[in-house]
Order: C-alpha cells, then structure tokens, then sequence
C-alpha cells in the first residue's frame, strides 16, 4: 500500500513537477485604461498599441481567464493536462506540427512594434495570472511571453481550413477524405452594400461569422484606442492580443470560413527497417522524437508517449496503411500575426490591400467595405503553385520533389470581386462564384483546377441570392439587408430540397406515426420562423442532413431519419406539431428562451439535444455587428452577443444580459466614439493601480 500511495502521489504530481514555464519577456512599464459600458464591453485606452494590447489581456482575463489558460496550456503541450484525451490531441498536434519551434525560429521575422504588441499581451496574460493564483488549474504554466502567443496562432490556424481532417483520418488508420473544410460546421454569413446601392445612401457591411458559443474559439467583443492612431471596434477569440474583424473608423472586414485545398497528403516509400524513404531515388532518414502527452485520468496526469514524425514534406503520420506526410498552405510562416495587426491599422482601401497582399493569413474569405464607398469578396487563400496533370485531392506520391511545392500564386490571382456594379457582395461559405449578381461575378472556368477551389453551395448562399434578386434594381434599403440576414428560409432546389423529397418517398404504409410525419413536413412553409405546426420536426429532419451535406458525406437513410425524428419529437413531447419556440432554446444559466431560425438558415442556429429532449443552441448565429458609414463618411455601429461580456463569469450580470437582445433579433449600440460613453460607464480602471 506504501508503494500504491507514493506511485498514485507521484502520478498525481508528475505533470506540476516536470512543466517548465517559458522565460518571460523583458518587462515593459505599460499604461492602459480600461473602461467598461453598460453591457460590460472594454473599451481599452492606451498611450501606444502595446499598452493596449496589455489592456487587452487583462480584460480578456478578466472576463475569460478559463478558456485563454487552455489555449496557453495547448500551446506549451499540457492541454491534456486539463482537458484530459480531448486536450491532449491538441497537444499531439501542436508537437507533430511543431508550433513552439517554428514561432521561436521566426520570431524575429516580425516587426518590432509587432513583437512589443504580442510580449505586452503575454505580460498582461502574466500580471492577472500572478494576482489571481486560484484561478489556475496548473502549475508552472505561467509565465508565457510573446513566442507562445505566435505559437497560439501557429497551432490553430490551419484547422480554420481543414487540417484536423486529415490528422484525424490518419490517426483512425485511414486515408484522408478527398474534400477540403473544416470537421464541423464552421458557417458564417457576411454582407456588404455600396453606399451607391443603399436607399440613404450608406454604405454598410454585416459581421455575421458563426462559432461555437463557447470555448477557444467563441467570440470576445472589444474597443481599442491608441494614442498611436490605433481605433477599432470588434471582436476576437481568446489567446489574440487585437480584435479579428469588425471596424476602425474608415473600414471594416469580416470573415468567412472557405475550403479550398490547401493541404496535400503524400505516401512515403518506406524502407523494411521503417527508418528512411525514398526521395528522388535516394534514401532520407525519417526524423523521428517521442513526445510524452500528458493525459489527464480522473485526478492522475498521466504520461503517455506518442511518435513525432517529419519528412521533407512535412509533419508526418505513421499508421497501418503506411507513412504519410503533410503539407499544407502557410507551413512555416509566423507573419499572420504581423498581417493582422496591419489590416488594424490600415485607413484606406490601399493600405488593406496591401496588407492582404502579405498572404500570410492562409484560408479564409474576407468581406470588405469602407467610407470611402468600396467593398469586396475575397477568396482568400494561399493557393500553392502545383504541377498540372496530378490529383492533388488524392494520396500522392511522396517519393519525389517534384510534387513538393515551395510556391504560392500571388494574392491578386484568389478569387475576387470588387466594386461589382450590383453595388453588394455576400458569401456564406459558399464557392466564390456567388458572390453578387450573376452578371457580376468571377468564372470558374477562369481558375485552374490545381487551386482546388470549393464547389459546394449552401443553403445560405442559395438564399440571399433569390432574396438579393428579388429585390431587382431598387435601392436596398437598411431594413431590406436586415430582412435577408435573418431570414429562416430554405431553398428548394438545393440540398434541403433534395432531401426532403427522399423523406417525402418513404414508405410509411405500415408506419402510420411516420405517415402522419410525412403529412405534416407536407404543409411545411420552408420557413423555421416559429409559425407553422411542422418547424420543430423539419429542425429535427434536417439538422444531421445539414451537416452531412457541408461535409460532402452522403445523406443519410432517409426512413431511418425519419423514425429518428419521429421519436425524438414524440417521446418527450407526447405529440409532432410542437411549436418550434417550445423546443428550441437559448439557455445561460437562468436565461431560457425560445429562438428561431435552424441548420443552415441565414439565422443560423445549431444546437444539441438537452435532456429534457430540447435542442439547446450551442452554435451558429453568436456575435453579429452591423456597421454603417453614412454619406459624409461617419461611421456608426451596433451589435449583439448571444451570451454577454462576461464569457465565463457565472455570477457576473453580463453573463447573459445580451440574450434576450440576440433572441429577439434586436441591437445594441457600440459605443466606438469615446465621447459616446459618456453616461454609460459601468467601471473606469487605470493600470498600473
């Protein structure tokens, strides 16, 4: 028993005592205001950017400690140690792809005002974790400093276009799918509308990107003003030291999630002994380390040892198929932080541009528009320079150089539309040829098939494209854009269509509950707006379809899916025309109300069965902004949050005070201007105290 106690007291403590902290950055003397307004949003003041990005982390702290702890704990390869199996496939791949090495060997890549911008935040991360030691769920994780925030973005970047797919296929002993995009439903919606197009004449873009409500990638409002010239109102994900989309006072962007190819698999001819492949007719060592997760069981961290693999090609992954190495767009670059800290600063459409041009953001759409009246669709992407003639979708083969690129084609050759004489652009993670009006938009035929451009359309797409036709050549008015952001329709003709007819085909002869079912779907109106008896069982019909249909995996059998429904409508509820507002729900702690909307609507909502058999929104339609420059140039903005400030704060008021705000489809105002928190002011703290 005396060797059981000291074995289970040295599992217990192996994590805390073998864990080494990064070396702090040199210390900075930081002074930062930060307000906050009635909703609880920081707005964040400070002589230079990077006394702001210290204001930052520490309201991000304040509000979010828990989530930016697991996003540093990933980061240094002990997220494991907190999240148990979950956390440890992070950790897995933050060492397969080599995140910590890569930001230090780069770091000196990014400029100065940068690397102050990112070690103030990592100082401020380290200032509240030292005033608030009972908030830490491990020990020795802090201090971090400015390379573990770059490694933060190394680490997760990729996943936004689909490396956990591969990854995780490789992993399971099987090969890869042959379709790019994410391993989720990642949606998002984003809308522009010229000023020469507006009924008022303002031109306006629509923040719409669809997250989870919770964890390390839900959205964190905020407002930062430097002395420096550094004013923006958005929003970003815990562990970045700037917002990610919204607006300064001359421009604005958001993001949408796209699913180019971007990520190349090869198999590797290996050697009998496993330890070398061949590569253009010679044999290379296969480089290979052990790392030891640390994988947390109950109240043991345990370690647990995994093979790290590279090849000239990549990281790579030895499973019961064989070796397979990765490569994927942005390997090796650090300078993504670099480019968002600029498109920040940017004024004009020039210096945004130029930015762009930077290409170190590898994957995602970006939707612009600005005072000056522009706006744009970029497919954003860093499509690399690939031989024709192969199938890059496939396994290639790895025995060869020639089919390793180490090029990329120029920002200017992505997909794009700008200024299109519609006077609007949308995308809802769509291929970029529906991008505005037909006439309009850019060719496929004009893009060659070795940049793997996505072909799949959305329901959402298919939606605002009738909603923007019907609206013919008249001046869109704020209420028309408004209209066809929350619209809850679906399109017949696409998906939805497709699988409701096959649910329409069953036979339900001998199944007179699923007969009554099909009855029902009949006299559906297309709409989920909580109207018509049949909402709730269409949500349940079409929910697991919709994310089948966004992953490219075939549909379902459809008289299983819909007994499924069936069941899951009748067993709690006793009955299949339940009002879609009494099933679905948006719940935070004593907040429970009805929301509308569903799977692949504009009004997005995704959700997961309760178990009082609801579905609970836990996804989709989350942080919305509507920014408007009127004619004089002067911008405005509003926004809603489906949560509140206070993202892991139970006891604080704005752990859910926008909620009822985001369920009714209503705003709130962002205070972006400093005059405008005038008689608004919650709290004021100055730091250093």
């Amino acid at each position: 028993m005396a060797l059981l106690a000291t074995a289970f007291v040295g599992l217990a403590s192996w994590d805390n005592l073998t864990a080494t902290a990064s070396a702090a950055d040199p210390r900075r003397h930081q002074y930062v205001r930060i307000v906050r307004d009635d909703y609880g949003v920081p707005h964040i003041f400070g002589k230079t950017d990077a006394d702001v990005g210290y204001g930052i982390a520490i309201a991000q702290s304040e509000d979010d400690f828990r989530n930016i702890e697991e996003i540093l704990a990933a980061v240094r390869g002990r997220a494991g140690a907190i999240m148990g199996e979950e956390g440890a496939k992070f950790d897995f791949a933050g060492a397969l792809l080599g995140a910590n090495r890569v930001a230090a060997e780069h770091y000196q890549e990014l400029s100065p005002r940068t690397r102050a911008l990112v070690e103030a935040y990592a100082q401020g991360l380290n200032d509240y974790a030292a005033r608030h030691p009972a908030e830490q769920r491990l020990r020795g994780l802090f201090p971090v400093n400015g390379r573990d925030i770059v490694a933060g973005f190394m680490l997760r970047s990729p996943f936004f276009f689909g490396l956990d797919r591969p990854l995780g296929a490789l992993a399971a002993d099987r090969l890869p799918p042959r379709d790019a995009g994410p391993a989720d439903e990642r949606g998002s919606n984003a809308f522009a509308v010229a000023g020469r197009r507006s009924a008022d004449g303002a031109t306006r873009l629509i923040v719409n990107s669809h997250q989870p409500w919770a964890g390390g990638v839900s959205w964190y409002e905020l407002v930062v003003h430097s002395d420096e010239g550094w004013d923006f109102a958005g929003a970003l994900f815990p562990g970045a030291p700037y917002p990610l989309l919204g607006h300064n006072r001359t421009l604005g962007w958001t993001n949408t999630v796209n699913r180019p190819d971007l990520i190349d698999v090869y198999k590797l001819a290996m050697n009998p002994a496993g330890d070398a492949y061949r590569y253009d007719g010679a044999w290379r060592p296969l480089e290979k380390r052990t790392v030891w997760l640390r994988v947390k069981f109950g109240p043991l961290v345990l370690p647990v040892p995994r093979e790290v693999l590279a090849s000239a090609h990549g990281p790579a992954i030895r499973n019961k198929l064989g070796v397979f190495a990765i490569r994927y767009a942005g390997i090796g670059d650090v300078r993504q932080v670099e480019q968002y800290y600029r498109l920040n600063r940017a004024r004009n459409f020039d210096e945004w541009r130029a930015a762009m041009r930077m290409q170190a953001i590898s994957g995602t759409n970006f939707i612009y528009a600005d005072a000056a009246g522009h706006i744009g669709m970029f497919y954003n992407a860093r499509f690399p320079v690939r031989a024709p003639g192969h199938d890059w979708r496939g396994v290639l083969p790895g025995d060869t150089s020639k089919l390793v690129w180490t090029r990329y084609l120029p920002w200017d050759a992505d997909p794009m539309v700008v200024d299109p004489p519609a006077g609007w652009v949308a995308n809802s993670n769509n291929n970029p040829f529906l991008s505005t009006a037909p006439a309009d938009e850019p060719r496929a035929s004009d893009f060659p098939a070795e940049m793997g451009v996505e072909t799949f359309v959305t329901n959402r797409a298919l939606r605002y494209q009738a909603l923007f036709a019907g609206l013919g050549n008249k001046p869109i008015s704020r209420a028309d854009l408004l209209r066809i952001k929350f619209d809850k329709g679906y399109d017949r003709g696409g998906w939805a269509g497709r699988w409701l007819a096959r649910i329409a085909a069953v036979d339900t002869r001998a199944a007179p509950d699923l007969a009554a079912a099909q009855a029902l779907i009949a006299r559906w109106d297309w709409t989920l707006d909580g109207e018509g008896p049949a909402d709730t069982l269409v949500t349940v019909v079409l929910a697991p379809a919709a994310r089948t249909a966004y992953l490219g995996v075939p549909l379902a059998d459809p008289t299983t899916a819909l007994r499924d429904a069936v069941d899951a409508v009748q067993k709690p509820f006793g009955r299949l025309d339940v009002p879609l507002g009494d099933y679905q729900r948006l719940r935070r702690g004593k907040v429970d109300l009805p929301v509308y909307g569903g799977p692949e609507t504009l009004r997005a909502i995704i959700g997961k069965t309760a178990p009082d058999g609801r579905r609970v929104a836990d996804n989709g339609d989350g942080f919305i902004m509507l920014i408007e420059w009127d004619r004089a140039g002067q911008v405005s903005s509003q926004s809603v949050h489906h949560f509140g400030a206070a993202t892991t704060r139970g006891g604080s008021r704005h752990y859910a005070d926008q909620s009822p705000l985001f369920a009714a489809e209503r705003w709130k105002p962002v205070r972006f201007a400093p005059g405008a928190l005038t008689g608004h002011v919650e709290s004021s703290t100055t730091l250093p105290q």
